[in-house]
Order: C-alpha cells, then structure tokens, then sequence
C-alpha cells in the first residue's frame, strides 16, 4: 500500500517521477504529492484524490532534477491534502509506505517538547522527529540511524534535506523499496514498473538498510552506518507493462493474458507426463496453507486437489488470523504461503512464525526476490507477469495451477491430468468470448445483494466469485455453501436478489439443484455456471463438461468475466476500485 517514486539524474525530474507514480497508482489513490528543490527550496505539491488532480497542478519544464512522490493508501488520518504526502517539518520533507506502531507515544513527547502536528498522520511525526535527530547531530545519515532505533513498525522513507540539495535519501524496514540504477541517474520505488522508464537495473533492499543517493553515486548502509555492497539485478519483463495494449481496462488485458501465463507455466514445469522443478511435498504428512484475499480463496481450491489427488490432509488459514491461533507446530508440516506481491504484510508475518519455530515454508508468489520468496525456505515463482489491476485476475489462477502441480507431483500415474490441465489454456480462450456477459451483466447491475452458491470445490469457487464482484463493482455479495443457505440467511431472499449457482461438480449436483429450487420457490433469479445441461436455473453459463479434474478450473474465467461486465455497467473505476490497493504492505 502507497507508492514512493524519488529520483535525481540528469534530466528533469518531474516528468520521470510523475511517470514512475502513475504506474505505482494501483498502490493507493486516496491523495498524491510531490516535492522538488528549486532555487534551493523545497517545493511541496500534493493533493485528495487520483494523481490526475495532482497532474493538473504541476509544471513539466519545471528546472528540477531531484524530487520526490508519493500516491496514498490512508491509514491515519482521512483522504484530504493536508494528509498527503510529502511531509515536511523543519528541514525535513519525507514521503512513507508503512504504519509506526509507536507513533503515538512519539508524537506526545514530542508535544511536549513544544512542536506542533497540522496533519493526522504518523508520517508527520516520523518526519518531525528525524528533524530534531537532525538538528542534535547535523548528519544525516547519523539521523536515520538514530530514527530507525526510536520507531516501531513498518516503514519505508524516501527523504530531502533542505540543507542538502544534491543528495537523496530512503531507508526501508518491512515495506518494499528498490533502487534503479542507470546512467548518471538514479531512481527509487516501491516496485518494479516505477523504474523501467529509466533503467531494468536495480538494487534490492534489505531491513534497516540506508540509501544516499547522489548524482554519481549509490551509497547503501546498514543500521550501524557500514557501507553494504550489493549485486545489481536485472527485470528480464516486459517494458510495456503500464501499457493496456489496446483494452479498455488492465483487468480486461490481464484476464486475456491468462491463456498465455497457464500455458508457459505448464510449459516450464512439466513435460509429457513429468513435473519438473516442482517441490517435492511427499515427505511432510500435513499442509498449512496460509494467505489472504484471492490467494486465500487459491489456497480453498489447492486444499480440494492436495486432499484428493494428494492425498494430504490440508488446513486454509487467513494470515491475519494465523498468528493469533493455538498452533500445534510439528516438523512434518509444511507451511505454504501464497502472495501475488511477495509483501503481503499478514503472510510475511505468519511466514516469520514458522521459521521461528522449524517449520519448513514455501512461498507461491509471483515478483522474484520480494520479502517473502527471500525469506521462505522453498519458493514456487508463478511468474504471471507484472498485475496493474487492483482486482487480482491471471495471478490468481496461477497460484490455482502452482497447487494442482504440487499435487500432481506426489502421484505416480499423472499422464492423464497433465493431459486435461493442457487443454485449460484454449478453454480459457474461448470461455472469454463465448458468453453474451454483458446481457447477464445487466439483470445482476441493478441487484443490491447478489449471493454465490456452492457446495465442495464449487464454493471455494464462488468465494473468489463473490469477492470479484464485490471488489470492482460495488455490490453486497456473498458466497455461501449450498446447503447452508437455509439455516438462517435464506431470509434475505426475495424476488429482488440475484443468485450466482456454481455447479462444476457432477458428484453433488442433485444437492445442488435441490438447494437453488429453494431459492427460486422465493422469487430468486439465479444464473448457474455449469457443465450440467439440465433446467434447473433462470439463466446458465453453460461450459463444456470435462473430466473431475479439469471441470473446476472451467468456472473460473466466466466468473472474472461477469464480475467485470457489472462493473463496467455500473460505471466503476474497474482497475482502481475504491478503499483498495494492490500491494498490502500494512497489517
């Protein structure tokens, strides 16, 4: 959550940083804001809202060639411009990714010390009080040393001196930061797309590392002010990230890139009837799975295929429940965490806890060499390619194949299931066009509540089904196992609710038929995604009936596709829903 852009280079600066933070948008768009030193001052521009507002305000040609952005996820304090970052107190301006946990206690002592906070931020008394470390040592780097032994939490700092005007400053504890190195030219981001206008070459960070930067010259410290060389790293992906290549949304992009991720996964780990590179899970005798949002709803649908193909009893926990559990650790576990970005504030903290106790971790994560694939034991890469959406599409239905491969890499006779996991990327293919989803669209936009039913896998479905929805267009919705509706909350249902069946398993789908005959006895409308070609439903999705194996993965496209259509009817900002960001650096 929350983008920092800084750079300092030969050319100017506010058009490389502005085209660093818009790509960075997807991390937070509550407000946005920029300083630069000109004629020796810093200059502070931000503003509420998307970076458009603050784009509207700034000068391009401006004569600066250091500087320093943010975009904002709040977490203290409401979305206006006197909470955007930068923060400047004193001689210190600053931009932050992250909460301080010890903030307000920091904040008191200094109140009582006479200085005086205008913002509700933590951020402002992160800066308020590098200044006074400032103002006692006259060094900065000394200051930032000092600082990060007074603040507790998560943080990421990109930082100005004004009495510095050739020097750049950052530092990073639990919150990601990178530093792109090109020629004469430096730039600093919270992530990957943020520098590729200006180099594919960058340094990664480690906790409580320092970064002064100046106009020829990376210096990295660690906390006790050694100097820390470091390999440079390359971004072998495509420059063209930021680019919708011609869709109207990145989510719509990202939906049809999937085809092509599935294929080159399958392509990288297996071979005719072998799985190759895959982790071997054999020797451990139970699985945690521990993730949040779709990567939870992915771990639902790997807990399905590990249990019944693997023949491994498997348990799903949200990491921000995780650490708060009774855990009965035992060395023939293995804990597997699943995160699109690698950052995911609640899984780095549950992955902590068992390595902190022996506990063997592999980490199913898309961006190499983020926190969390550094610090599991064993990492499986899905290599999805970079994700703008905020609404996470392609990256989830990889980590749904990095499962089933985990799985099929424990059973002897596979040929037949890698067999009908090649045919998934045509499905996908043709499931993108073949429906009229824009008609469906239009009876489910105008719904208030909107329930997704499911029983066994078709639940862990419809999970990520509902939560698609709810996501980009706004709409209450909900996902409940089948036969559970009627204990209770069928007394929401009435003509005006539109219903959601999933019914890709043909083992339970009289159960199934039986549970939406009840809620079309009550008015219900209800669209069935389903192989099955009966007349039990007002309207149906109907897929191609496949084998157990591959028939739950057909449902997944369709219901990307619908929860993008209502969207889109409803007039929502698709890529960038509100309240929502990207990357969850905060817990």
């Amino acid at each position: 959550m929350c983008g920092i852009v800084g750079y300092l280079g030969n050319r100017k600066a506010i058009p490389i940083i502005m085209e660093g933070l818009k790509s960075l948008e997807y991390r937070g768009y509550d407000s946005s804001g920029i300083a630069y030193f000109k004629d020796h001052k810093i200059e502070v521009i931000k503003k509420e809202g998307k970076i458009q507002n603050l784009d509207a305000l700034l000068n391009y040609d401006e004569d600066t060639f250091m500087g320093i952005a943010h975009t904002r996820w709040a977490t203290h304090g409401k979305a206006n411009d006197l909470n955007a970052h930068p923060h400047t107190y004193g001689k210190i301006t600053l931009v932050h990714n992250g909460i301080i946990e010890n903030y307000e206690d920091l904040k008191k002592a200094l109140f009582a010390k006479g200085k005086h906070f205008e913002s509700e931020t933590d951020t402002i008394v992160v800066a308020c009080l590098l200044d006074e470390l400032y103002e006692e040592t006259r060094d900065m780097l000394k200051a930032i040393s000092l600082l990060m032994q007074k603040i507790q939490g998560s943080y990421a700092l990109a930082i100005l001196c004004k009495d510095e005007t050739d020097t750049l400053y950052a530092v990073r504890k639990d919150s990601p930061l990178i530093v792109g190195v090109g020629e004469n030219e430096t730039i600093l981001a919270s992530d990957i797309p943020a520098i590729l206008g200006v180099t594919k070459n960058y340094y990664l960070l480690n906790d409580k590392e320092i970064v002064q930067v100046k106009k020829n010259k990376v210096t990295i410290y660690d906390e006790h002010l050694n100097e820390v060389l470091k390999e440079t790293k390359t971004y072998q992906g495509d420059l063209e990230v930021s680019s919708k290549k011609g869709y109207e949304h990145f989510m719509l992009k990202e939906i049809h890139e999937e085809p092509e991720v599935l294929q080159n996964l399958l392509l990288k780990y297996t071979k005719e009837d072998k799985i190759r590179e895959v982790f071997d899970i054999t020797p451990y005798k139970n699985i945690e799975i521990v993730a949040c949002g779709s990567a939870y709803h992915a771990g639902l649908i790997g807990k399905y295929y590990l249990e019944t193909y693997a023949n491994k009893k498997t348990t799903v926990t949200y990491a921000s429940e995780y650490r708060y559990q009774k855990h009965f650790f035992d060395k023939e576990n293995l804990v597997i965490l699943i995160s699109q970005s690698g950052e995911t504030a609640d899984t780095l903290a549950a992955l902590k806890l068992a390595k902190e106790n022996g506990i063997d971790t592999l980490s199913i994560v898309n961006v190499r060499d983020s926190s969390i694939a550094r610090s599991s034991k064993y990492v499986f890469y899905t290599d999805a390619g970079i994700e703008v959406a905020v609404a996470t599409t392609k990256a989830y239905f990889a980590q749904v194949i990095a499962l089933i491969l985990l799985a099929l890499n424990t059973v002897e006779d596979r040929a037949s299931y890698l067999a009908s996991l090649r045919k998934l990327p045509s499905f996908i293919t043709k499931y993108i066009d073949s429906f009229d989803y824009e008609s469906y669209a239009k009876r489910l936009a105008t719904c208030e509540h909107i329930f997704y039913l499911g029983r066994g896998i078709d639940y862990a479905l419809a999970m990520e089904g509902s939560l698609k929805l709810k996501e980009i267009s706004y709409i209450h919705s909900e996902a409940y196992p089948s036969g559970e509706l009627k204990h209770g909350t069928i007394s929401l249902i009435d003509e005006n609710t539109g219903v959601i069946a999933v019914v890709m398993n043909e083992e339970l789908k009289e159960k199934s038929i039986s549970n939406i005959k009840e809620v079309l006895a009550r008015g219900a409308k209800v669209l069935a995604i389903t192989p099955i070609d009966e007349d039990f439903a007002s309207s149906k999705i109907l897929l191609t009936k496949e084998d157990a194996f591959l028939n739950p993965l057909l449902a997944i496209v369709p219901m990307q596709m619908l929860a993008y259509h209502v969207a889109k009817i409803k007039g929502c900002d698709i890529d960038k829903p509100r309240n929502l960001a990207k990357s969850v650096t905060v817990e």
